[in-house]
């Protein structure tokens, strides 16, 4: 009886080693093919590609009804000499997707934009007030637009929207980035 549990014991004890053998044997194979390799691009960089940055620009998505960003790439040099007009600009000629929605009414120009402090002034022209007013949340989704785009430049918190030049009543409090 004894010898028989030793011979049962021992070939246990072998299957176990064998195995363990085994299974040590193919997952060094797996570790083996699974190495990353450090990727090497096709083509070099051109100096254009570098020049380029992204940037979020938000637009009412039709099927939520919700603002959403729409990542563009965007010259480096256009940013960096009229940062406000360019994005500005772009939400004003629309979404590039088609399931985004323009908030901004056409033939809406701005006039001038220029920061004070850490408030940036958006100047408009009298066709920005021809917004859907009869829309739920238009003038909201039009405010949060120009303010989550725009307060992505560190120096942006806050916006103050001019109608040529003067204030107006419809658009008359500083907006800012709503904490949620």
């Amino acid at each position: 009886m004894n010898k028989k549990i030793i011979i049962i014991f021992t070939v246990l004890l072998l299957i176990i080693l064998i195995g363990g053998y085994f299974i040590i044997n193919y997952f060094k194979i797996q570790e083996e093919e699974t190495v990353i390799e450090e990727y090497t691009p096709e083509e070099e960089i051109t100096e254009e590609q570098n020049r380029q940055t992204i940037v979020s620009l938000y637009f009412l998505e039709k099927e939520t009804n919700e603002l959403a960003p729409e990542a563009r790439l965007v010259d480096i040099k256009e940013i960096m000499n009229t940062p406000y007009d360019k994005l500005v600009n772009m939400l004003i000629e629309g979404p590039k997707n088609e399931k985004y929605t323009k908030l901004i009414p056409d033939n809406t120009k701005l006039n001038q934009s220029y920061l004070e402090k850490d408030m940036l002034y958006l100047d408009f022209s009298n066709e920005f007030l021809n917004y859907d007013k009869e829309a739920t949340n238009m003038k909201e989704n039009i405010i949060n637009s120009l303010v989550k785009t725009l307060t992505q430049l560190t120096e942006v918190n806050s916006i103050k929207i001019l109608i040529d030049g003067e204030e107006n009543t419809e658009f008359n409090e500083v907006y800012k980035l709503e904490n949620n």
